[in-house]
């Protein structure tokens, strides 16, 4: 398991900075060096750094003279031990997948940069944001494609939420500009994407980026001022596209480079009862915390069933698909194949028209294939579907690793026994009452 250096610049954060690094220290991936940078705080920011220190050995902390978010982040990279960096702001928070996902997406085929969507919280309600809605890997000009559309889209331009891997980082000499005080990331993006051939795209969001009045609009800045500053970028951004076009296609793409200078990020809001937006924890499958209290079968049903769907909903979002469409394959999976539907309804827990237009969008997808065998519709998993198959293996080897984390390897295997007998007599007994 490599490991993941978490860079959190705090300059008087004593109000964030808890429920930030405890998202941190609570990762599902635990394999992290997390690195919180004092930027000269005032306030008790530097009192909890040191607390979580102490707590905590996987904790570094710097205190330092204030000197800007930049050189914040610069520092923590030079002293960062990991093989992949990841960057979170002390305002914000992570999913307790973030850095598993982040990290899976970045390993496969060997990617320089992995990038996710992300949520935007404003107040009580919370969106998800993000510019490229399928699971891919791109090389550099194919994502340089998607990224000119709109390329002031805080999808492109912030550092947290991607991954990194520090020998490109130090290889290349890619550091934050600290004479800049706007779009020093997207620089910084720009910089690492010259010297990395290929990019993961993962729709899964990984990260909770919270409005302050920090945001250039929130500080009254208007369209000719975010302007005035951009003609400071573009040549960075021009540069950038000259590299990775040849003379031909650059002279081509040259009115849609200098459209940066009139885009905005239209993900700064987030608008209640629009579509898409949600209230802070309905994002994802809630967990409500007055059934934590007490010890019983029907709670540990409950708490089994939560975790398989957070799981199973990661993946359908990573594939364009709902959990009931992915359900219904994981049905066929196990089953070899579905023919009636009154069984799949049952597994699911939904009706038997819900199965039957899922089956339709499954097929619209080529996902499943129809047969007729012996006069009964019979759906079968088709080639199509063999990533989404490999996704559902992880979630299964992600809940048993979980359910057994702190386990030795022989307490595991007696674990494993124990789980196999108890449900080889529950289904004992349930075969015996089952519906013909």
């Amino acid at each position: 398991m490599k490991k993941v250096s978490i860079i959190v610049p705090i300059y008087n954060k004593e109000n964030s900075i808890k429920r930030c690094v405890d998202s941190i220290l609570t990762q599902e991936y635990k394999n992290i060096e997390l690195i919180l940078i004092d930027d000269g705080s005032t306030d008790k920011s530097p009192k909890i750094c040191d607390s979580y220190k102490k707590k905590d050995n996987r904790v570094v902390v710097i205190h330092k003279k204030n000197a800007g978010v930049s050189s914040a982040r610069n520092d923590g990279i030079k002293i960062a031990t990991g093989n992949y960096i990841q960057f979170v702001d002390a305002d914000d928070y992570i999913t307790k997948d973030s850095t598993k996902i982040l990290t899976r997406s970045i390993s496969e085929k060997n990617c320089g940069l992995a990038i996710t969507h992300f949520y935007r919280v404003v107040g009580r309600n919370v969106a998800k944001k993000g510019a490229i809605d399928e699971k891919m890997i791109l090389n550099r000009v194919d994502f340089a494609e998607f990224m000119i559309e709109n390329p002031a889209d805080y999808y492109y331009g912030v550092l947290w939420n991607k991954i990194f891997k520090k020998e490109i980082i130090d290889k290349y000499d890619v550091k934050m500009d600290e004479t800049l005080s706007f779009c020093e990331d997207f620089i910084f993006n720009l910089e690492y994407m010259l010297h990395i051939d290929k990019i993961s795209v993962n729709p899964v969001p990984t990260y909770y980026y919270v409005k302050t009045e920090g945001s250039l609009i929130a500080q009254g800045f208007n369209i000719s001022d975010i302007v005035r500053m951009k003609l400071n970028v573009i040549e960075y951004y021009d540069n950038f596209y000259k590299s990775i076009y040849d003379l031909k296609d650059y002279k081509k793409k040259k009115i849609d480079i200098y459209k940066f200078l009139f885009s905005y990020a239209r993900d700064e809001f987030t608008v209640p009862l629009f579509p898409g937006t949600k209230k802070v924890g309905l994002e994802t499958v809630p967990i409500y915390a007055n059934l934590y209290s007490g010890e019983n079968i029907f709670l540990d049903v409950y708490f089994i069933n939560k975790l398989l769907d957070r799981y199973l909903k990661t993946v359908a979002l990573q594939h364009g698909l709902v959990l009931v469409e992915l359900k219904i394959l994981i049905y066929i999976k196990y089953n070899k194949s579905l023919t009636y539907l009154i069984e799949v309804a049952d597994f699911i827990g939904c009706t038997q028209f819900t199965v039957f237009s899922s089956l339709q969008k499954l097929l619209y997808k080529k996902l499943v294939k129809k047969q007729n065998i012996n006069g009964a519709s019979t759906y079968t998993i088709t080639n199509n579907a063999a990533d989404i198959i490999k996704s559902i293996d992880i979630v299964v080897r992600d809940f048993y690793d979980l359910s057994s984390k702190g386990l030795k390897l022989n307490e595991r295997k007696e674990y494993y026994k124990f789980y196999k007998n108890t449900l080889k007599n529950i289904k004992g007994l349930l075969d015996n009452t089952k519906i013909e």
